[in-house]
């Protein structure tokens, strides 16, 4: 191969978010090494051994972590240039196609390096289960104020005001749950993230003092906050939540399950009465004991739903104020 043909040359690579839930947390499948970033699970689409993209997705992920992947979608494909490179323009580029997965989680990981780690580890900002979390209002409101004032122009300026009010919820605007994607760039473009300055990008000011959680490996927390948009976004209109429950579940265990994925909490009548009249559940006529009180009924997924409406899913308007 000449030199101008190497300088073309693109590798596609295969990138896995496998999400599951495990006490009200949700949890992402990592490869976890000292002395480096936490990755998904990934590797090269190889066009000879892989007859699909899919497959060879499923293949890496049954060689890295030993888990069969159920559930998987396509969420994006990802060409940065310089995503996998120290500088950009040196050796092949690479395109990285990224999935979501889901699985219930089975038992202790038997595959080395291998972890469950909460999500939010990677996204502190992103979980409003107990309250507006502090580093909001700590240190990425007043990091972003200076990054909308440091523009050339005023115009660029209020633009990058609106943005960080739109994604963050600031100035009394409403929190979106489905902005995790538009708020990770955003700190991203500001220089508020690891990421940032590891590929190369040059800025006036230093990171926050307070690490704007844990970054990962080449662009894999960017992958992570294009599957946790989608999985909040689809959960509404496909029942994809039950991808993730146990055959029999109480009510009240499938509402801690959304609320985890959705990082918000939900009024228990409201969310009970939405989910009897979208038909998504139906009783086994079994219960579950609990602590204290009269036992839990279990329920579990009508998959009939599937075939008797075009949208089935877990609409949060029963938000808790």
């Amino acid at each position: 191969m000449n030199n101008a043909s190497a300088k073309n040359v693109v590798r596609i690579g295969l990138s896995a978010a496998i999400v599951s839930l495990a006490d009200e947390r949700p949890r992402v499948l990592v490869v976890h090494r000292k002395k480096s970033f936490d990755a998904l699970p990934f590797g090269p689409f190889e066009p000879l051994g892989h007859r699909t993209m899919e497959g060879g997705l499923r293949s890496w992920v049954k060689e890295q972590t030993y888990l069969d992947l159920g559930y998987a979608e396509q969420l994006y494909t990802f060409g940065d240039r310089g995503r996998h490179l120290v500088k950009p323009g040196e050796g092949p580029r690479v395109v990285s196609v990224g999935y979501l997965a889901l699985t219930r989680e089975a038992g202790e990981l038997k595959a080395p390096d291998t972890r469950w780690q909460d999500w939010y580890l990677y996204f502190p900002w992103e979980d409003w289960r107990g309250a507006e979390p502090a580093i909001i209002e700590s240190v990425i409101a007043p990091a972003l104020k200076s990054f909308a004032k440091s523009s050339s122009s005023s115009s660029e300026n209020d633009l990058r005001r609106d943005r960080a009010r739109l994604a963050f919820g600031l100035d009394g605007l409403a929190w979106d749950e489905e902005r995790a994607l538009e708020r990770y760039e955003l700190l991203y473009e500001a220089g508020l993230i690891e990421e940032a300055r590891r590929d190369g990008r040059s800025f006036a000011g230093p990171l926050p003092e307070t690490p704007l959680g844990a970054s990962m490996m080449f662009d894999h927390r960017r992958i992570l906050a294009t599957a946790i948009a989608r999985l909040r976004g689809k959960m509404k209109y496909r029942p994809v939540v039950f991808e993730l429950m146990p055959p029999a579940f109480t009510l009240l265990e499938l509402q801690r399950s959304v609320e985890a994925i959705s990082g918000i909490r939900l009024h228990k009548q409201n969310f009970r009465r939405l989910v009897e009249e979208q038909g998504l559940v139906e009783g086994t006529g079994k219960t579950a004991p609990i602590a204290r009180g009269r036992p839990a009924e279990l329920f579990r997924f009508r998959r009939e739903v599937l075939s008797e409406r075009p949208a089935p899913g877990m609409r949060l308007g029963g938000r808790r104020g």
